[in-house]
C-alpha cells in the first residue's frame, strides 16, 4: 500500500494539464455493452476505476485494448456477452451497477453484485431497480446480487423521485434497446449525462433533452460503435484551482471544461480568489485575505458534492467563518477529523460543517477515507508548515491521475513511498 509524503508551505506556479473525465468514461465505457461492433475511445484517464471496468468488460466478453500513453481504449464486444458482474470486482466501484442496464437491454438478464465503493453514505440502488421494474424488469436482490430478467423492455414514463445521476445514466442506456418510447422526468442534469447521450446518439440511439430535467428515448433495434472522444474532468480541474489557492499560488489549469464549472468557479470568486477564464484554460492567482464563505451541495448545476471536502480544506486556511451544508450524500464530512489533526477548526452537526478559518495548519500523519477526502487532504497537506503523510492513497488513484506528478510540475515537494 502506498501513500503520499507532502513537504507543505510552497506557493505552486506554473501549468497543469487536466486529464479526461472518469465520471463520464466510466458509463461510456459500460454502454459498449449495447453495441453491435468496435468502439475507439479517446481521453481515458489511466485510474484504478478504469482498470477495474476494463476487468469487468473482460468478464463479460469484451475485448478491451488500452493504450495508457495515448489514453485510447479500443473496446470490441462479442456476439455473446456475459450476464453476471461478480463481488470481486463490484466491490471496489460504486460505479458497477452502471452494467445492469445495459446488461439487461441486451441479454434479456442480469446478475450483478451490489456494489461498493467509498464510504460516504449508503447511496442505495432502489431508484435504478423500481425504475426498470417499470419497464418490465422482474427484479430480486439475493444473497448480495441483483438478479433481473425480462421478456423485453418496454418504454415508458419514469419520474424519479430525486435527480439521481446513476439512475438516470443506468436508464437511459437501457432505453435506448427498449420498445418504444421511454421519458425520465426529474432526470440529472451533469455534464457526464450529457456526454453519455452523446456517445449513444453517435452510436445510434434516438434521444433528446440529455442535460435537461426531462429526457426522452426512442428505442432502436441495435447501435453501433464508432471513435469518441470524452469530456476532461471538472472536478479534477477544479481540485487543481484550490491547489493554486490554498498555497496562494499562481496557476494555469489547461484542458479544463470551464463551460461545466460554473458553480466552482463563482464560489472561488466569492472567496475573493483571482480567476480568469478562457475556452478551455483557467488561470488562479491568489494572496491573503481569502475570505470563507457559505456553500451548499447541490445537483447540478448547483454546486458539486464532490467539490465540498476541497473547499473545506481551502476555508481552513482563510479568515473569518464559513459553513458546508451537504445535501447529497449522508456521510461526506469524514476528512473533517483528519484535517483537524493538522489544526483545523472544524464543527459538524448533523449536514453541516462549520468551518473557522484562519488557523495554521501543521503536518502530521493523517489517513484518507475517500476519493475526495483524499484529495482535501492533500490539499491540506501542501499549506501545512512542515510534513503531511496521507495514508490510504488508493482512493485517491481511483479518480487522480498520477496526482503527485502533476503537483510536482506546480513546484510542490510530493512524493509517493511504500508503507
Amino acid at each position: 500500500m502506498d501513500r503520499l509524503v507532502i513537504q507543505g508551505g510552497i506557493k505552486l506556479s506554473g501549468t497543469v494539464k487536466i486529464s479526461g473525465s472518469k465520471n463520464a468514461a466510466l458509463p461510456i465505457m459500460f454502454a459498449t455493452l449495447l453495441l453491435s461492433n468496435k468502439t475507439i475511445l479517446k481521453n481515458i484517464p489511466n485510474l484504478r476505476d478504469i482498470m477495474t471496468t476494463i476487468k469487468l468488460l473482460k468478464v463479460l466478453g469484451h475485448r478491451v485494448e488500452f493504450n495508457k500513453q495515448r489514453k485510447t481504449c479500443i473496446i470490441s464486444p462479442s456476439e455473446k456477452i456475459g450476464i453476471e458482474a461478480p463481488y470481486d470486482l463490484v466491490r471496489t466501484m460504486r460505479a458497477s451497477i452502471l452494467c445492469l442496464g445495459p446488461l439487461l437491454a441486451r441479454n434479456k438478464r442480469a446478475s450483478v453484485a451490489l456494489p461498493g465503493g467509498c464510504a460516504i453514505g449508503l447511496r442505495p440502488v432502489d431508484l435504478h431497480l423500481k425504475a426498470l421494474r417499470k419497464m418490465g424488469a422482474d427484479i430480486e436482490v439475493d444473497r448480495g446480487y441483483i438478479n433481473a430478467r425480462c421478456r423485453d423492455l418496454k418504454g415508458t414514463h419514469i419520474t424519479f423521485d430525486f435527480p439521481t445521476v446513476g439512475g438516470t445514466e443506468n436508464l437511459l442506456m437501457a432505453a435506448t434497446l427498449a420498445k418504444g418510447e421511454t421519458i425520465l422526468e426529474n432526470a440529472a442534469k451533469e455534464p457526464e449525462i450529457v456526454d453519455l447521450g452523446n456517445f449513444l446518439i453517435k452510436c445510434g440511439a434516438k434521444i433528446e433533452g440529455h442535460g435537461t430535467s426531462v429526457i426522452r428515448i426512442q428505442g432502436v433495434n441495435e447501435l453501433h460503435g464508432g471513435e469518441y472522444n470524452i469530456i476532461s474532468d471538472r472536478i479534477e480541474a477544479g481540485t487543481y484551482l484550490i491547489a493554486g489557492a490554498i498555497t496562494r499560488g499562481e496557476i494555469s489549469v489547461h484542458n479544463a471544461p470551464v463551460w461545466a464549472m460554473d458553480a466552482i468557479i463563482e464560489k472561488l470568486r466569492e472567496m475573493e480568489v483571482h480567476i480568469d477564464t478562457y475556452q478551455d484554460k483557467i488561470n488562479i492567482s491568489a494572496k491573503d485575505p481569502i475570505k470563507c464563505i457559505d456553500i451548499t451541495t447541490q445537483p447540478y448545476p448547483g454546486f458539486p458534492t464532490d467539490m465540498q471536502a476541497q473547499f473545506m480544506a481551502l476555508m481552513c486556511t482563510s479568515s473569518g467563518t464559513g459553513t458546508i451544508k451537504e445535501t447529497i450524500f449522508e456521510n461526506r464530512f469524514m476528512q473533517a477529523l483528519e484535517l483537524m489533526r493538522l489544526g483545523a477548526d472544524i464543527k459538524v452537526t448533523g449536514d453541516t460543517a462549520i468551518i473557522k478559518g484562519g488557523k495554521i495548519l501543521k503536518g502530521a500523519p493523517v489517513m484518507a477515507s475517500d476519493l475526495r477526502a483524499s484529495a482535501a487532504l492533500v490539499l491540506a497537506g501542501l499549506a501545512a508548515k512542515g510534513t503531511t503523510v496521507v495514508r490510504r492513497i488508493y482512493h485517491l488513484d481511483r479518480g487522480y491521475e498520477k496526482m503527485e506528478k502533476k503537483l510536482a510540475g506546480l513546484g510542490a515537494r510530493v512524493w509517493r513511498e511504500k508503507e
